[in-house]
């Protein structure tokens, strides 16, 4: 009998969530970015080895809201925690002993799923914090998503805790989401890379168009700032900032599709659109009635 289910990966911001994911699924899905609060969103990506597969969901960082956004992206990680058949609540380990889920999640009760918890970033401790880590943490994971290390050790503990079912998806597939998302997501990724200070947690990107029929793939993105500030250092002197996001992106939206485009990039300006109920419905975020479990 083959095993299948949801394995939802929490954790706070910058623990290595999305890093975890492209790792185990062996290609790059969700974006990274040494800037806490990168994913907004769940990103789904399918690992199917031999009897099993892994439905995993990379989900915000578990973070006390501060605006709408946030709100909402704090619903997208509980709700991503009520799905799950199993939780990896992931913990850099250079932050030593971690608190409980429920502690760092701010739950009224435990997930109904188990939990594994993995110690991340074990590579930039020395023998004695990691020994005194296992020592303290006898049933953890240790793992370094970005080099690899205890990844497979990660995944058959997590295996022992997929339901027995057939696969839910077919076994060549490696995420539910449509390119139009990932590019999307890798344009925005390229902004963050770029920019300083308070202006990357203002940027929102839209594909308006995607044109998979022609060659090279026409792709339209506008990517939305709160402030005609903000539009002006996006763009920088002489278009060369903007200039060099898009070609940035190109680059990683071509290796994504496996073939060329043209990003039409623009810039607009919603105004407070992180803090607007109305904006942020049409990014695709909804604010949570109600906080908790």
């Amino acid at each position: 009998m083959t095993r299948a289910g949801i394995v939802t990966v929490v954790g706070k911001p910058n623990a290595g969530k999305s890093t975890l994911l492209n790792r185990i699924v062996g290609e790059k899905l969700s974006i990274t970015s040494p800037k806490p609060q990168s994913t907004r969103d769940r990103i789904v990506g399918i690992r199917t080895a031999d009897d099993a597969q892994m439905v995993l969901l990379d989900t915000p960082g578990l973070l006390e809201p501060r605006y709408a956004l946030q709100e909402a992206m704090r619903g997208i990680a509980l709700e991503a925690l009520r799905d799950a058949d199993v939780v990896a609540y992931l913990v850099d380990a250079t932050d030593g002993d971690p608190p409980p889920l429920m502690d760092a999640a701010r739950l009224d009760a435990p997930p109904r799923a188990p939990t594994v918890l993995v110690l991340n970033k074990i590579d930039a401790l020395d023998t004695a914090a990691l020994d005194g880590l296992r020592a303290r943490h006898p049933d953890a994971a240790f793992v370094s998503a970005t080099r690899g290390d205890g990844v497979d050790e990660l995944l058959v503990k997590l295996r022992a805790y997929l339901p027995e079912s057939p696969f839910l998806y077919p076994e060549d597939e490696i995420s539910t989401q449509t390119l139009r998302f990932f590019a999307s997501e890798l344009v925005r990724e390229t902004a963050l890379e770029q920019l300083e200070e308070e202006v990357p947690y203002s940027v929102a990107c839209e594909v308006e168009e995607f044109r998979e029929d022609r060659s090279p793939v026409y792709i339209r993105a506008v990517l939305y700032v709160e402030r005609e500030s903000q539009k002006r250092i996006l763009i920088g002197a002489k278009g060369a900032r903007i200039r060099e996001i898009g070609r940035v992106a190109r680059g990683k939206i071509e290796a994504l599709i496996g073939a060329p485009a043209y990003l039409d990039l623009w810039i607009k300006v919603l105004s407070n659109w992180r803090r607007d109920p109305r904006s942020l419905r049409r990014f695709g975020f909804v604010i949570p009635k109600e906080s908790g479990q």
